[in-house]
């Protein structure tokens, strides 16, 4: 396949303008995805492309919205509902929970509910404690939901398109430090299947299962130390619900050691699960405990500085890892 570089925006947006060039039930509904294409430019040109009635601009009224695309889902349409910041779905918790993630289940697979609730995630940009949050445990714990997390401008546009041809509701979550994260990616239509982690860097030493922004994070600080005589696997899992296990445990049997690296809160959160898996099925590969690098456990602040000190760094990465390796 002819690849190009593009970024990660143009990457998922590309996907999505293909899926909607192709099928006619795909519609865009969201504050300010219409002619000004979308705080983040997610939906850029795609306005002009296809109009008003399949790039609908709505009021603040997150509840209402989600609703109403899950009743559009069940007479066979695929609503596309963009929150630019994945915060203002916490509004609509009550629609994703107990009707977009129940209702197949409830009518015995009668009804199918392709939604795709996409928006930006984590911190960075000075977008303060309102904006700024992640949250995919909370979705992860839900029965009935597919979560992506991509880290690069490749996975934005294969996992839009995967998330864009199934039957499943799916969480689609943009960091928002990745947005212009240039890459190659294919011009062809392409997808990457949900629940297969990409090996990102071959290493023997200990294994960085990185989340979103934590895969360029760690492959910088795996770089570093390389220098220092200490080779670093890093793996993303691309989905956190599909989770591939057999990657992270087939890198464990390798590396015998194991570090979680999410910017997201550490109680109750994706390492914990990780963890817990890895002790379950993986126990006797361990030459160490689990590890995680995790966000500080606060509300982000507005404050520049404040803000940088509460998200794990590539600095950070090392840190965690030199103390590992030397278990």
């Amino acid at each position: 396949m002819a690849a190009r570089e593009i970024t990660y925006t143009e990457a998922s947006r590309e996907a999505l303008a293909a899926a909607m060039e192709r099928d006619p039930t795909i519609f865009v509904l969201g504050e300010g995805i219409g002619e000004r294409g979308g705080n983040f430019n997610t939906t850029t040109g795609l306005y002009d492309r296809f109009g008003p009635r399949r790039l609908r601009d709505t009021p603040i009224c997150e509840r209402g919205f989600v609703g109403l695309c899950a009743g559009a889902a069940m007479t066979g349409t695929r609503p596309v509902v963009d929150f630019m910041f994945v915060d203002f779905l916490l509004d609509a918790a009550g629609e994703l929970t107990n009707q977009i993630a129940k209702v197949q289940y409830m009518s015995g697979g009668r009804l199918r509910m392709p939604v795709l609730l996409r928006g930006c995630v984590g911190i960075g940009g000075g977008h303060a404690t309102h904006h700024s949050g992640s949250y995919y445990p909370l979705f992860v714990n839900v029965p009935g939901l597919r979560v992506a997390v991509p880290a690069s401008p490749y996975d934005a546009k294969g996992l839009m398109a995967s998330a864009l041809s199934g039957d499943d509701p799916v969480l689609y979550l943009e960091h928002k430090s990745l947005l212009g994260l240039r890459g190659e990616v294919p011009e062809e239509e392409f997808e990457v299947p949900f629940g297969r982690a990409r090996l990102c860097r071959e290493g023997s030493d200990v294994t960085v299962v990185a989340i979103g922004p934590m895969v360029p994070r760690s492959l910088q600080a795996a770089d570093s130390l390389a220098g220092e005589g200490i080779s670093v696997e890093v793996i993303d899992p691309r989905t956190l619900a599909p989770l591939d296990l057999e990657t992270i445990l087939a890198s464990l049997r390798k590396t015998g050691k194991l570090l979680v690296a999410d910017e997201s809160f550490g109680p109750c959160g994706v390492g914990a699960e990780i963890a817990a898996r890895v002790m379950e099925h993986g126990f006797d590969d361990l030459g160490a405990p689990v590890r995680r690098l995790n966000g500080a456990h606060a509300p982000t602040p507005y404050s520049a500085p404040l803000e940088a000190a509460v998200a794990p760094t590539a600095d950070h990465v090392a840190e965690a890892v030199r103390a590992l390796a030397e278990e």
